[in-house]
């Protein structure tokens, strides 16, 4: 999927399994490539609010995938060179890229190997237990990764058990591929699962998507959106033109409880 991602977003840290696959995913689901950059944007504007308007200095990006530009961290700094961020990524070729890049400077970014649903090994790792001293607001992202989770291993649980363990006033941030189109939701859960030898999850309905937000404070909107909506800082922004499936979701505060 990292790969995956990488090539429709334009990178080159991807194989002609990868292209293939991706010409397939676009046969299927024509707005793919839209969608990919779309979501970028969407976490590029989210972390740049956080760290700008509401003083956020510490990142977790679950499921992070390939190194892109800007990166998290990099979008962070521009606002405070000292904010921190732990990327966490199961993907070998994630985590030997992500090191690499990131070796220049472990004080304020670190890479953790870990499977995003453990919690439990998330929290208790050195780099978390740093990123939380001193009960500093955090960011949790999950940007466009809980449709990797099928519904079996509970992705809303998964949402809740970490926004649990996060300090007061802090956020999470979310999108996933959704759909209210029960064809395309099967067609694209189906042909990912087979590429994938069935370690991926599902592509949603909007409802679904946004159960992700129960119990949260949204940000800046009524409810969740089409990530193209959310603080689109130009008319020029990349924006979702395809009604097929979207990118949904938003920003939110934990609330006090």
């Amino acid at each position: 999927m990292a790969r995956m991602y990488d090539h429709l977003l334009g990178g080159t840290d991807n194989y002609q399994v990868d292209r293939d696959a991706c010409e397939e995913l676009l046969r299927i689901a024509p707005s793919s490539r839209e969608l990919a950059l779309v979501n970028r944007a969407f976490l590029v504007r989210a972390v740049r609010c956080l760290a700008r308007d509401h003083g956020v200095r510490r990142f977790l990006d679950h499921g992070s995938g390939l190194p892109t530009q800007p990166n998290v961290h990099q979008v962070a700094q521009e606002v405070d060179r000292a904010a921190q961020v732990v990327y966490i990524d199961n993907d070998p070729m994630v985590l030997a890229h992500g090191r690499m890049m990131l070796a220049e400077d472990p004080a304020t970014t670190a890479v953790l190997g870990a499977d995003m649903r453990d919690t439990g090994r998330i929290f208790a790792s050195p780099e978390v237990r740093r990123l939380l001293e001193g009960e500093q607001p955090v960011a949790a992202l999950f940007v466009s990764v809980l449709h990797c989770i099928p519904d079996r291993d509970d992705p809303w649980e998964l949402v809740r058990r970490v926004a649990d363990r996060l300090p007061a006033g802090s956020f999470m941030v979310i999108s996933q591929l959704a759909s209210d189109d029960a064809e395309l939701r099967a067609d694209v859960t189906n042909f990912m699962a087979d590429i994938t030898d069935g370690r991926w999850g599902q592509v949603r309905s909007i409802g679904d998507v946004s159960r992700f937000f129960d119990g949260l404070e949204l940000l800046d909107s009524e409810g969740p959106v089409e990530v193209s909506r959310w603080q689109p800082d130009s008319d020029l922004a990349p924006r979702q033109r395809s009604e097929e499936w979207i990118e949904y979701g938003g920003v939110a505060r934990i609330g006090s409880g």
